[in-house]
């Protein structure tokens, strides 16, 4: 489905940019993980959020989604897996799916982009990020999950009921993945298994991995007053853009780019009509 803009992430700032694109008439997409894989979700209470005293991080998360809700934005849980800009248009991969918008907004927290020994080198030759799409490919095969995130097992446990020979790690602090033309062999905190494939199952993909040329600095997605990036029709706010990680400064944000976002959209509807 085509959507005026997509929205990466579903914290405050993903939120409040899906709720303030809804107020200038656009449509929008907001993709995310489960609320309880957000950061906010852990707070105990939020005391400095102006108006909305004594929250706990989930009560103030379900109040955000149920705003965007009722402004008709689109929610939608899944992780995504790469982009494609042509024709003025962003093409998204979100699992096995995929969705257009003419422009995206990044709001995706902080992850860092460390890759871990062989991972780059195999990516595709037996690395994956994503158990659901790649999970069939390897069935009746022995195959080692790295969890990262609260979803992870549950990936880990689609694999098994498939037919894979699954090996999980939770959370490993080391890892090397080797082999030759293919994968053949990890190694996590010490221990080696031989396996197939190496399902590498994080929260979210780092920004330059997602947008190959965007420009970061200081290890945060680069923005200026718009909230605008390097690249044409692509926004970030929140957490991912540095500065005080703070809700109130993530919803600001959000607005910020929310708002350019729907004026890009517009700008290239009166270009098209001239």
């Amino acid at each position: 489905m085509s959507y005026d803009v997509l929205v990466i992430g579903g914290g405050p700032a993903g939120l409040s940019a899906a709720v303030n694109v809804r107020a200038r008439g656009r449509s929008v997409l907001v993709v995310s993980n489960p609320p309880e894989e957000n950061a906010l979700w852990r707070a105990e209470k939020v005391d400095n959020y102006l108006g909305l005293p004594d929250m706990t991080g989930p009560q103030m998360l379900t109040a955000f989604r149920r705003h965007a809700e009722r402004a008709g934005v689109v929610l939608q849980e899944g992780k995504v897996l790469n982009t494609m800009y042509m024709s003025e248009t962003w093409y998204v991969s979100i699992g096995t799916e995929m969705e257009n918008a003419k422009a995206l907004v990044l709001a995706s927290g902080v992850v860092r982009g460390n890759k871990f020994p062989g991972e780059a080198e195999f990516l595709g030759r037996g690395v994956s990020y994503c158990a659901t799409c790649d999970g069939m490919l390897y069935r009746g095969k022995p195959v080692a999950v790295l969890g990262y995130s609260e979803t992870a097992r549950r990936e880990a446990e689609f694999l098994q009921g498939i037919g894979c020979e699954v090996t999980y790690f939770e959370r490993p602090k080391q890892c090397g993945i080797s082999g030759g033309e293919r994968v053949e062999k990890v190694t996590c905190d010490g221990v080696t298994v031989r396996t197939d494939c190496v399902f590498l199952l994080r929260p979210a993909m780092a920004p330059t991995d997602l947008f190959p040329g965007l420009e970061l600095e200081n290890g945060y997605v680069r923005t200026g007053r718009k909230m605008e990036t390097n690249l044409p029709g692509v926004f970030a706010a929140g957490d991912c853009t540095g500065g005080a990680l703070q809700v109130s400064v993530a919803a600001g944000e959000g607005l910020i780019a929310g708002q350019s976002a729907a004026a890009y959209v517009a700008a290239l509807q009166r270009k098209t009509m001239k």
